[in-house]
Order: C-alpha cells, then structure tokens, then sequence
C-alpha cells in the first residue's frame, strides 16, 4: 500500500513542481521538466513514481501533458553543463522550464534541496520530493522520458557508447567504450570521464 502523494505545497497558490533528469550523466545535456497540476489532482500511478517501468512512464506522459494545467520542459547542453557546472546547469533548465511556461505559477517547488530564485516567486527545495508530490513526480516522468529520447535519437549516431542503455551514465561499456574511442562533442569535458581520477563536479544536491 503506497502512501497518497500530496497535492501542494502552498496551499491556495498556482504551484509548479520541478524536477530534472541526466545529473550524473557522462554525456547529453540535462533536462528539466515544470508541470502545474490541478489543485484537486489525484493519480494513483504517480504514487511510486521510481517503480515504474518504461512503457509505464511513457503512458504517464501522455496522461500528464494531457491533465497538467501547464507543462514545459527547459534543456541545458553539454558544452553549458562545463562552463557553468551540473549543479547551476540542472537550476538553469528548471527555470528553462519555468520560462515556457503557458500558465505562469505563483509558487515552485523544486526536488532536492538547492534552487536559485525564480522571479521573486516563493518556493520550497524537498528532498526526495518525487515521492512526497503529485506535481515533482509528474516533472520527473517528463524530465527523464523527454531525455531518454534525447539520447536514443544520439544513439543512433554513436552506437558505440550504449547510449540506448545507459542513457549516458557512466557504465563500465560506456566508459570502455570513451577509452577505446575516445570522447563525442556531447560527451560533459569537465566530468571525470574515465572515473579515473577524484571526483570534482557535485552530483548530489
């Protein structure tokens, strides 16, 4: 018996939940997904958000974009990822996300526990907030299936790095595969590639 997910944070405002996907990837851009339910929104689905299967989550999608009072998603790319670094890239495409908006939010709630201001607008960083909100839990499913497509379409370009699989995590083939050929332009430069050497780039909030 899953736990129900709430609805909102701050109750009486038009509340977006944000989440993002490919953190911790070797290469791809991250995304990240905005989405602003209806107030009285149930979806007992979305109650266990991590167990869900791919051809689950993609029919999730579909119900999401279709109920969802407003949806977006915000992408940052590799070569931005290392300038900026993971952490402000993965703040950057929420409020991507957050800018596309078609119904402007009077309130954010964010998974994690870092977030930068958004237009003046109060918000609440919560961790593990995929499983404690209706609306974070609908931003994950957006943010990883719109991402996983993200990289099949690059798979298919670079065969090589597993990317259909792996998504570009950082696998043992994948990163066998760097060291055998070496690295793509969508591959992060500033991540520890080989896993080779400390590790210098945040990849937990």
């Amino acid at each position: 018996m899953h736990h129900q997910l709430c609805s909102h944070y701050h109750i009486g405002l038009t509340e977006a939940g944000c989440d993002e996907a490919g953190r911790g990837c070797l290469a791809g851009s991250v995304y990240a997904a905005a989405v602003i339910l209806p107030s009285d929104y149930s979806n007992e689905q979305l109650n266990d958000s991590k167990q869900l299967t791919e051809r689950q989550r993609y029919a999730l999608r579909e119900v999401i974009m279709r109920d969802a009072v407003a949806w977006a998603v915000g992408v940052v790319t590799p070569e931005e990822i290392d300038k900026i670094n993971i952490l402000n890239a993965s703040i950057l495409a929420m409020h991507r996300a957050l800018d596309q908006l078609a119904v402007r939010p009077e309130a954010i709630i964010v998974d994690g526990n870092r977030f930068k201001p958004y237009q003046h607008l109060p918000y609440a960083t919560i961790v593990k907030g995929d499983g404690k909100y209706l609306s974070i839990a609908a931003a994950s499913i957006l943010a990883k299936t719109f991402r996983d497509d993200y990289m099949n379409g690059l798979a298919a370009e670079y065969p090589q790095y597993d990317w259909l699989n792996n998504k570009g995590y950082p696998t043992k083939k994948h990163r066998e595969a760097i060291r055998q050929y070496g690295i793509t332009p969508y591959h992060r430069r500033s991540y520890n590639l080989l896993g080779d050497r400390q590790l210098t780039i945040p990849f937990e909030f």
